[in-house]
């Protein structure tokens, strides 16, 4: 069967979390993006298009959604980006890593024992980040990805966890500051 859309492709074992039970993730990320999204379970490949009124930003914003669920987040995270004050960015963790162990080693420096790196660096940026195979998504307000994509990537890099609590401390400070003076200006 030949399907029309944007093509997304989903790995197979997520295919199941984009549509969720009974449908009710599918039913809304159409509603939420005003988009038609046709599944090919044989392909594992979600197909979006507009739907009636819908637009191509919609059918993008679906289509980060779809990538976010299939790397790994979940549904409720993921549709944080139909706020559009909300990013998905990926890292890809293969730029730096020279091997399998390589990039192992360099996994495992964002994870951290029990989780508590990742943990740590979501709680300071203010993001929610899921490690993939060979990729890092994160989703959270434009600033925030911008910090966590960069503390990332400096653990990848081999900095000290310190040194990236360091600046993530700094990072945040800075945005306080910033929206302290928006919040000034508005009165």
């Amino acid at each position: 069967m030949q399907y029309r859309g944007l093509p997304v492709p989903v790995r197979p074992e997520r295919l199941g979390v984009v549509i969720g039970r009974g449908g009710e993730t599918k039913r809304a990320i159409e509603k939420a993006f005003n988009v038609k999204m046709l599944v090919d379970s044989n392909t594992s490949t979600v197909y979006l298009t507009p739907a009636e009124g819908g637009t191509p930003l919609g059918v993008m914003r679906a289509k980060q959604v779809v990538e976010a669920i299939s790397l790994g987040f979940n549904p409720q995270d993921a549709m944080l980006l139909s706020d559009e004050r909300y990013f998905f960015e990926v890292v890809d963790l293969g730029e730096v890593a020279k091997s399998r162990n390589d990039l192992r080693r360099i996994k495992a420096r964002i994870i951290g024992e029990g989780g508590r790196a990742k943990r740590t660096i979501e709680q300071m940026s203010g993001t929610k980040i899921v490690v993939g195979d060979k990729v890092v998504g994160i989703i959270g307000e434009y600033e925030n990805v911008e910090a966590a994509r960069k503390a990332i990537e400096m653990l990848a890099r081999g900095r000290t966890h310190a040194t990236v609590y360091g600046f993530l401390r700094s990072v945040g400070r800075e945005l306080k500051r910033k929206r302290l003076e928006l919040w000034e200006r508005r009165i």
